[in-house]
């Protein structure tokens, strides 16, 4: 048996979820705009824990999203994880952002699930799988255009999901297009999870970071120019 604790805040979905031997036991999550994961998070895990009887010490492992996804989310989220692990002295499992999206969506028909995170301007993080959740393509940043993904479009349906949707939409009209706008949820990753912990698939909890995927930029406000006298 596995009690395990799954951490999402990758976006703007403060996402907490517990989950036995693979199966979801209890969801809270808060998709604000306003990214309330340093407010919320440590909120979430105490009353989720409590709400279902349980203790920190029932833990058997803490599973947190690693990104890609936004900075400071993936931050908060992993250093609360590292933190639990730590305290607890249990393993860290480390879940892919887009592959917790990709799972999100089922279906009994061939076609290519493509999530896509947001980034800035025209964008995304992306990867490309398969309708049983088979890597087909790795994880990177694109800059979409009107024939991205034209290949896959060709081919079959094509599943887009994700807060980066929005912007494909805009410039692609294929007819095999999908597009389904969402933000990643921890209760999506409850199996995946339980795989990874039947298979000591775990992180080194000192040297585990983030996966970023692109270099994070501080622009600096522009100084105010005193009035010449």
């Amino acid at each position: 048996m596995s009690l395990l604790l799954n951490i999402e805040t990758s976006t703007t979905n403060c996402s907490v979820a517990l989950s036995k031997n693979g199966k979801l036991v209890a969801l809270k999550e808060d998709d604000n705009a306003g990214y309330s994961h340093a407010e919320n998070l440590h909120v979430f895990i105490d009353q989720l824990i409590k709400d279902n009887n349980y203790s920190l010490e029932d833990l058997d492992a803490v599973v947190v999203s690693k990104g890609p996804g936004s900075y400071t989310g993936l931050r908060i989220g992993v250093s609360t994880a590292k933190g639990l692990c730590y305290a607890l002295d249990i393993p860290l499992i480390a879940v892919n952002t887009l592959n917790s999206l990709a799972l999100s969506y089922k279906s009994d028909k061939t076609c290519f699930i493509v999530p896509m995170l947001d980034a800035r301007r025209m964008e995304v993080y992306t990867a490309t799988y398969n309708e049983n959740h088979e890597e087909q393509s790795a994880t990177k940043a694109l800059v979409l255009e009107e024939n991205s993904f034209l290949e896959n479009l060709n081919a079959q349906q094509t599943v887009f999901i994700g807060n980066g949707v929005n912007k494909f939409s805009e410039v692609c009209k294929h007819q095999n297009a999908v597009f389904i706008n969402q933000t990643p949820s921890a209760k999506d990753v409850c199996k995946h999870a339980f795989d990874k912990y039947n298979n000591k698939d775990f992180e080194d909890v000192a040297y585990f970071e983030p996966y970023y995927l692109k270099d994070f930029v501080v622009t600096q406000k522009k100084k105010k120019q005193l009035p010449s006298s």
